[in-house]
């Protein structure tokens, strides 16, 4: 949870008003987010965040949710040069190789809060020049059972952001701003799932040119786009195992953890 002092550095009135539907409904991501967890994966996640409440483990971490786009629209909608900065992670990782995310990870003993982590490892994982954008809202703690992260996502806005690139090629392989449009064509879209045991738990997933988003990325950008009106009518029978869907964009799967 955000601190009062943390509060005050978010900056909603700074949204574009193609922005405005999401940053006014961010709260409501997260009851987007388990519509679309398959119904014992969701028994799943909801007995997981119980353990942790009662031992108290897990870890605080926070994503940056960053979206770059003109101020101005001129249909009043979704320009069609907004993009949303996503990550891909080195694929000679041990552990969530080759899996798309948004910039973050564990909060640090000296982040005063979600946004300050998200900014922090935004910046170590992209060089984005934090100073160009505006946080403007945060999303509801979500709790990831495998790797027992407490993620906040922040969501932020700049028209503007700088350069973006890789910092660390054996951690990260790939910085990109990807289109908005390319999440919301349908024909981008897919349900991807991993065999667990005999249970076959899908989720929504995207294809793209250079990286397959699924799990918690992919589960939060297709909440996003349903609470921000911006979902279009997609095949959701359209079913792949990861494995073959990851092998689309040339990667094996060696770990099956959802990845920040």
């Amino acid at each position: 949870m955000s601190s009062d002092s943390e509060r005050s550095e978010l900056t909603p009135d700074a949204a574009p008003g193609w922005l405005k539907p999401l940053v006014d409904n961010a709260h409501a991501v997260k009851r987007a987010y388990r519509r679309r967890v398959p119904a014992e994966m969701l028994a799943l996640l909801t007995a997981a965040n119980a353990t942790a409440a009662v031992t108290g483990g897990g870890r605080d971490a926070a994503v940056l949710v960053l979206f770059s786009g003109p101020p101005d629209s001129a249909s009043g909608g979704l320009p069609d040069d907004a993009d949303l900065l996503v990550t891909v992670r080195a694929s000679t990782l041990r552990h969530h190789a080759g899996q798309a995310a948004f910039p973050g990870g564990a909060a640090d003993p000296g982040d005063r809060g979600p946004i300050h982590t998200a900014l922090r490892e935004a910046q170590e994982e992209t060089g984005i020049d934090t100073g160009r954008l505006r946080p403007l809202a945060t999303m509801e703690k979500m709790f990831i059972p495998p790797s027992g992260f407490h993620v906040v996502p922040v969501l932020a806005y700049s028209p503007d952001p700088g350069p973006v690139s890789v910092v660390d090629e054996s951690e990260t392989a790939l910085v990109a701003r990807v289109p908005v449009r390319a999440f919301i064509n349908p024909e981008n879209r897919l349900m991807v799932y991993r065999k667990e045991n005999t249970r076959r738990l899908a989720g929504p997933a995207f294809l793209l040119n250079q990286m397959l988003v699924w799990g918690f990325t992919g589960q939060v950008i297709s909440a996003m786009l349903d609470v921000a009106g911006w979902a279009k009518p997609w095949n959701t029978e359209d079913v792949r195992e990861l494995d073959e869907a990851m092998a689309l964009v040339g990667h094996d799967v060696t770990d099956g953890e959802a990845h920040l």
